[in-house]
């Protein structure tokens, strides 16, 4: 059930912000679930624990309910709010993760023995699942470009007993003249998909931070292929709902550069993509992304895109 957040009616999206989004989704909806405190969820992390044992300990104050498309994920529900204190969290033994966040490292389908980037990891709540399903062998390269961010990841790679990872500290499109299995662009964006972790995103959202962060996305993403092996992976992913930012993104790196898009098959709720925006058309390949507005699920709104170099 939803709850809302109490000072609902005082919030204000922009006139451009409503006409675009109207155009794309319904509008009330979308409000209504980004307007809301996300329900709470958590990953087991089987690097420490396995998925039984985590339930059992937590089974006295705890309800549990599994999330569908993550064998390791689960909502919880409790008297308290504050998950992040439990000892199983100080342990390592669980992550408090965002249900649809959960999606791009399962897409990515990380193998042990592997060589695989993370562009875009801090503050690791994607990067340690990864490094969870590798079961730590081969090379995870994890990297981010500020101090701060990087702080935080390197505590919770850390907290989750983490240890095939690298961490560095470049931008994302420094990479270059390597040859990874797989690799995840988690990419910096608008974040319109989590308005209700961040009510400043109305505030700060314009079409020209939403044009100037494609422009950074094809970059990364450019980058991504060219450090891919033949026959490797890239998951593009965004938690933002703006076209430009996720299937134009898509489009151009399948147009400019010979990307194959596959479909991904998750039990999920899921919106068409879009493949007409302003007067531009995409590239049929983008029909096989991933869209999940908030209330398909009511949870974040996410953009997912399974990319292979052929």
């Amino acid at each position: 059930m939803l709850e809302p957040f109490p000072n609902i009616n005082e919030v204000v999206f922009k006139d451009k912000f409503v006409e675009r989004y109207s155009k794309l989704t319904d509008f009330e909806a979308f409000r209504k679930h980004s307007l809301s405190y996300p329900r709470k969820s958590i990953r087991v992390n089987t690097l420490k624990i396995s998925v039984a044992d985590l339930k059992k300990r937590l089974s006295n104050n705890w309800k549990l309910t599994q999330i569908p498309w993550c064998k390791e994920g689960f909502w919880i529900e409790g008297e308290r709010r504050d998950i992040g204190n439990l000892p199983e969290h100080v342990l390592g033994y669980i992550y408090v993760q965002e249900a649809a966040s959960m999606i791009p490292p399962i897409v990515l389908q990380p193998e042990p023995g592997e060589i695989i980037l993370d562009m875009c990891a801090a503050p690791g709540s994607k990067t340690t699942q990864i490094a969870q399903y590798m079961k730590n062998e081969g090379v995870l390269v994890t990297n981010d470009l500020t101090v701060e961010r990087l702080a935080a990841l390197a505590v919770n790679v850390q907290r989750m007993g983490i240890t095939n990872e690298i961490i560095t500290r470049m931008p994302g499109h420094r990479f270059k003249e390597f040859e990874f299995d797989r690799i995840l662009v988690d990419a910096p964006c608008s974040g319109t998909g989590t308005i209700n972790k961040s009510i400043k995103t109305i505030e700060m959202w314009n079409p020209d931070m939403v044009r100037r962060l494609s422009a950074n996305q094809k970059q990364l993403l450019v980058t991504a292929f060219n450090n891919l092996k033949q026959g490797g992976t890239i998951v593009y992913s965004t938690c933002t709902m703006e076209p430009e930012e996720d299937e134009c993104v898509v489009d151009f790196l399948v147009n400019k550069y010979g990307a194959k898009v596959e479909k991904i098959d998750l039990d999920i709720k899921r919106s068409e993509p879009i493949t007409e925006f302003e007067g531009k058309t995409y590239s049929d390949e983008v029909k096989k992304c991933l869209r999940i507005w908030p209330q398909d699920n009511g949870t974040e709104g996410f953009f997912v895109a399974k990319l292979r170099k052929v």
